[in-house]
């Protein structure tokens, strides 16, 4: 009698047992596909970033905080969904060529490129990595991308500004110091950049009475010595186009232009808030936050291929007016109406 009851209990256990089984097995089922998805969802993505400056910079500081804060924005967090590579090339070519090679070689999802050595060094690396690059002039004249509206290859972003801009320097040096004859054009003459932007110049600059010559960028020693043996003759000026190692030596062309009493216009505000005189170029940051627009649709699919590259919408005209009365300017109310800021 009690060995069948016994037996009884052990048969019903046993099928609540399966019963058990059987809906944890189901269950479990159910649940898996939600878990690998979620896991999917929130992979690890890799993001490579080539810096034309260096690291310890204030102005990189700001333009990558900008692209690191705009994707997060957009819902990528560094440490939980995204990892970020950067390497900074602080203007040096064989930085630029080395950093380049060791990035593609992570295989990132996508590479945040800064400035046109950047790209070009990038562009010889790979031709199938998701390329969404900043502050690069001209990329159609360059070779970068087949056009504007429709880039063709691997890389689309942000452009700087083409070359026709350039001839506004010169214009805007001889409207803020009027006694200037001589202009000395600071560019890297290695970098089809550098040569495009000194031929608008050498073109405009006949017109408003301005003879220049090139002087090179590439050493703080060269630039010290060149510029020096310009301002042994009067009625000189400074133009300072747009290349990696410009921003880099930046404090060093600033306190040159103040040592021999140089009036110089700049490509960008982040000179005039150095001490520079004044500046005329696209803001320098905003593309950093909008290129994290174009690397999030990377990462959800798109190709640059299909994304246009856009150029600035306006550009920021900035006077330092200290630095203006140190070298005895008065600044023409016209221009002063003019600017966008003025740095008391």
């Amino acid at each position: 009698m009690l060995s069948g009851l016994l037996g009884v209990h052990r048969m019903q256990f046993g099928q609540m047992r399966r019963r058990e089984f059987i809906s944890l097995f189901a269950g479990a089922a159910v649940a898996w596909p939600l878990v690998a998805r979620a896991q999917q969802a929130e992979r690890m993505r890799r993001i490579g970033v080539l810096m034309n400056l260096a690291a310890d910079d204030p102005e990189a500081q700001r333009r990558v905080t900008a692209f690191v804060q705009a994707l997060q924005q957009l819902g990528w967090t560094e440490g939980r969904n995204v990892r970020i590579e950067s390497r900074w090339a602080a203007g040096e070519a064989e930085r630029f060529r080395k950093f380049a090679a060791e990035l593609v070689s992570l295989s990132p999802d996508v590479i945040l490129a800064s400035g046109n050595p950047a790209l070009e060094h990038l562009l010889q690396a790979s031709r199938t990595v998701p390329i969404v690059f900043t502050v690069v002039t001209d990329p159609v004249g360059g070779g970068m991308v087949e056009s504007l509206s429709q880039p063709e290859g691997n890389a689309t972003g942000f452009m700087l500004f083409e070359y026709g801009l350039s001839g506004k320097w010169v214009e805007l040096l001889k409207q803020i110091a009027p006694g200037v004859t001589r202009a000395a054009v600071l560019r890297d003459p290695s970098l089809t950049h550098g040569i495009g932007q000194f031929a608008i110049i050498q073109a405009v600059a006949p017109g408003v009475g301005v003879e220049v010559r090139p002087i090179n960028v590439r050493d703080p020693a060269e630039i010290e010595r060149a510029v020096a043996r310009f301002a042994s003759v009067p009625n000189g000026g400074l133009i300072v186009t747009a290349s990696p190692s410009g921003p880099v030596h930046r404090d060093l062309i600033i306190a040159l232009a103040a040592r021999h009493k140089l009036p110089a216009v700049y490509v960008g505000r982040f000179f005039a808030t150095a001490g520079g005189l004044i500046s005329y170029g696209p803001n320098f940051t905003d593309p950093y936050r909008q290129a994290a627009g174009y690397v999030d649709r990377i990462l959800r699919g798109e190709k640059p291929a299909d994304l246009p590259v856009q150029a600035p919408t306006r550009y920021e005209l900035v006077i330092n007016m200290k630095t203006a009365r140190a070298l005895g300017l008065i600044v023409p109310p016209a221009l002063l109406a003019r600017a966008d800021e003025v740095i008391e």
